[in-house]
């Protein structure tokens, strides 16, 4: 199994993504929202691109998310904080999303064979999912305006590491990375113990503490805490355990 990551939206090639299962990231804080919000029982997230493609999807009942350069747009229900879509807001309700990079990313990379949305706090779950399509792999790094993150590195990189011990663990094949996954992965590695600290200081971090949301990063910092894995089905990101692509695996 070959497993790919690829450092920005920018980097990516549509036609490198064909015939793929595809790991979307945005830690902070799209994918992490995405993984909040279907947790609490939301009914699906249809990520956008923009402020218009929003507004025009939405019907009676469903509820606007999402930020531009870290802040709250107008006239949303919410911006992209994942403590803000509690099961209270969210529960059995339509969401649509629009961020600076993360539904972008996911919009690249819709002509995948799989599309799932993964971050620190579903990774090892993500990964499990991501191999049993039986597919090469390529972890998509959302970035910051076209440039590499940091936290979403290291969040590519666990999930290489969760990969490789869930191949492992199932069988005797073999998983072959980049240089830039094997890189990342001996980065997460070296940092696994003080995530929450290393988020705090990237580029990001320290702007979404500027800005108030500490609590955010604190919380896109926790690993493996939870089974949730979202998935793309016709246009909507819904937990795998309900998508059609759940019912063709076998059992």
């Amino acid at each position: 199994m070959q497993v790919d990551v690829i450092s920005s939206v920018n980097e990516a090639r549509t036609d490198e993504l064909l015939h793929k299962t595809v790991i979307v990231i945005d830690v902070l804080r799209a994918t992490s929202t995405v993984v909040s919000a279907l947790d609490n029982g939301g009914a699906c997230i249809i990520p956008v691109e923009t402020v218009s493609q929003a507004k025009q999807c939405q019907s009676l009942g469903d509820l606007l998310g999402g930020e531009r350069y870290c802040k709250k747009i107008a006239g949303f229900h919410f911006g992209n904080s994942p403590l803000e879509y509690t099961e209270q807001h969210v529960k059995d309700r339509r969401i649509i999303l629009t961020t600076t990079n993360g539904t972008r990313a996911v919009q690249k990379a819709q002509r995948a064979a799989i599309v799932l949305a993964g971050c620190l706090r579903n990774a090892a779950s993500c990964a499990e999912t991501a191999v049993s399509f039986g597919k090469d792999i390529a972890v998509l790094c959302s970035g910051t305006r076209d440039e590499f993150s940091l936290e979403d590195g290291l969040c590519a990189g666990l999930l290489v590491e969760r990969i490789v011990q869930f191949v492992g663990n199932q069988s005797r094949a073999r998983v072959s990375t980049n240089d830039l996954g094997m890189a990342l992965r001996f980065a997460y590695l070296h940092q696994q113990d003080d995530i929450t600290s290393t988020l705090l200081e990237s580029s990001n971090g320290k702007r979404l503490a500027r800005l108030g949301y500490r609590e955010d990063v604190v919380y896109c910092s926790e690993v493996d805490v939870t089974t949730m894995v979202p998935i793309l089905d016709q246009g909507m990101l819904v937990p795998f355990s309900c998508s059609a692509q759940a019912r063709t695996l076998p059992r």
